[in-house]
């Protein structure tokens, strides 16, 4: 058993049929399936886009197969596919070939997809995953091979029970993940799916689109079952597809970690008794449905492509890649977490909003030298007026170094945060009129608004003892031992004197009732 499986993953149940305690794991292994962002297909010049609305024209003789066509390889594609093996700490042959193959699909119009077989490019790699982003707690799941095959196309089937054949994908550049099966809970493989995703964006390999395909996957499920003498049988392998979003992958396994369950304690039945089975994912009833069989790899007949020659990689052309890679999202968490003192809870949530994100992060942090006070305003105000516009960091009218400015006058005590906010507040509604938004714009706010920390004590405390005077009964409520009564006469003060530190406030409001009189 790999070494990351957890006894808080291991339930315990009782069966109906015997009078015994058994307990169980569910075990899943992961295959993820990723188009990536080039200009063209794989191995044609066919435009590489998603386009539902005019099916059928991105297509020419190579993509479908027609008689005398050749493919040429994607070098851009190719190298893309290096570049995320790179970041997934797979190793990287020197020698790797193309195959073929062979199955029909009326989706895929040669009958043969051309794909990797036994040398895939890379193999052997692995991806941390944060399964806990509150506590920074890890687990690590290794990965089989990488490897790259032109996609099929796509089925689309009605109400009425016609089905089409849109060809528009067929001979997409694809990035086929395949993971070991280390995954010990449906968190965790919600997780895996989720930072690899995180992966693919930050290194620019794809869109990760699953709504549009760009990313899908497939889970390999079966259970480890302990008995009540201690031993451990399987459970039948299945493998569960068509899955378009990683709630819909949380809930089919789910979904198959109770229905296999239920089978074994029926048939008892367990791996290699009966062959492995494909199962759908019928989103809209919640369930699995069982499609077929597993083909092996020899129903495939895969043999080495005769019009592809063989692709050789050298050390200069990885060099080249890595030198080229940006930071991964893992080393930036790490990095906000020892450079700018963030939670773990902080730094993930910054850095799985994406790279641009993060970017914009980092320059306001270095901007008003105070990470935790950035991050702060990042994944509070900004990240609040992103979800309400329904935007991103991209479209966002505030600058960074504007904001960063801002941020510099609280970081200096010249302005509260309360002030803070009522700037922010009119730079965003001067970006939505079209002014101009720059750091000359938040001194003029500050100026006309007169929201400067006041640092006339003697003008602060005729106020104090003007609002303490108004309300006598809760000056006496708090002298009397109810600590929370010094809010309401806070709140008058800060009313009064927009500049006022609320810190200042407190402490002399504190010092005026505790005083005698």
């Amino acid at each position: 058993m790999p070494n990351n499986e957890t006894d808080k993953n291991t339930r315990r149940i009782t069966l109906s049929t015997a009078d015994r305690t058994v307990s169980h794991t569910l075990v899943v292994g992961l295959e993820v399936h990723c188009q990536l962002l080039t200009r063209s297909k794989l191995f044609c010049g066919c435009a590489n886009r998603f386009n539902p609305d005019n099916p059928n024209v991105q297509t020419c003789p190579v993509c479908l197969g027609l008689p005398g066509s050749l493919p040429v390889m994607n070098r851009t594609a190719f190298e893309l596919s290096l570049k995320t093996a790179l970041a997934l700490d797979c190793d990287i042959p020197r020698f790797t070939k193309w195959d073929r193959k062979q199955y029909y699909y009326p989706d895929l119009p040669k009958a043969y997809q051309i794909s990797q077989y036994d040398l895939p490019f890379s193999i052997d790699g692995w991806l941390d995953v944060e399964v806990d982003p509150q506590t920074g707690e890890k687990t690590r799941v290794r990965l089989i091979r990488v490897h790259l095959e032109e996609d099929a196309g796509k089925n689309i089937h009605d109400q009425c029970g016609d089905s089409r054949v849109d060809l528009n994908r067929a001979g997409t550049p694809l990035l086929e993940i395949v993971a070991h099966p280390d995954i010990r809970s449906v968190q965790a493989a919600r997780r895996f799916l989720e930072e690899l995703k995180l992966l693919l964006m930050y290194l620019g390999v794809s869109d990760c689109n699953m709504q549009e395909g760009s990313l899908r996957c497939d889970a390999n499920v079966n259970l480890h079952i302990t008995g009540a003498g201690g031993k451990t049988v399987a459970t039948p392998l299945v493998e569960v597809k068509n899955m378009n979003s990683f709630r819909n992958v949380e809930l089919a396994l789910e979904y198959e970690e109770q229905r296999q369950l239920e089978q074994w304690q029926e048939s008892g039945l367990t791996i290699g008794q009966v062959s492995k089975q494909t199962r759908g994912w019928d989103a809209e009833r919640g369930v699995t449905f069982a499609q077929r069989g597993k083909e092996e790899a020899s129903d495939y007949r895969y043999f080495p492509d005769p019009d592809l020659v063989p692709v050789t990689v050298s050390e200069q052309q990885l060099d080249a890649i890595r030198a080229n890679m940006c930071e991964l999202p893992a080393a930036r968490r790490e990095r906000y977490r020892e450079e700018h003192n963030l939670s773990a809870y902080d730094a993930a949530v910054i850095i799985d909003q994406g790279a641009v994100f993060s970017d914009y992060f980092e320059t306001v942090a270095g901007g008003c030298r105070d990470g935790k006070l950035a991050a702060n305003w990042l994944t509070q105000d900004v990240l609040r007026e992103l979800n309400e516009c329904r935007t991103d960091i991209a479209e966002f009218p505030i600058p960074a170094d504007v904001l960063a400015g801002l941020l510099q006058y609280i970081a200096a005590g010249q302005i509260t945060t309360r002030s803070a906010r009522e700037v922010f507040t009119q730079l965003m509604a001067d970006a939505a009129a079209g002014r101009c938004i720059d750091s000359g714009a938040i001194e003029g706010i500050i100026e006309s608004r007169g929201l400067a920390v006041v640092a006339d004590t003697a003008r602060l405390g005729s106020i104090i003892e003007a609002v303490i005077s108004r309300n006598q009964r809760i000056a006496a409520d708090f002298r009397g031992g109810t600590q929370g009564a010094i809010g309401p006469l806070i709140g008058q003060v800060m009313g009064e004197l927009k500049g006022a530190d609320p810190r200042t406030v407190r402490k002399m409001l504190i010092e005026k009732l505790e005083s005698p009189t």
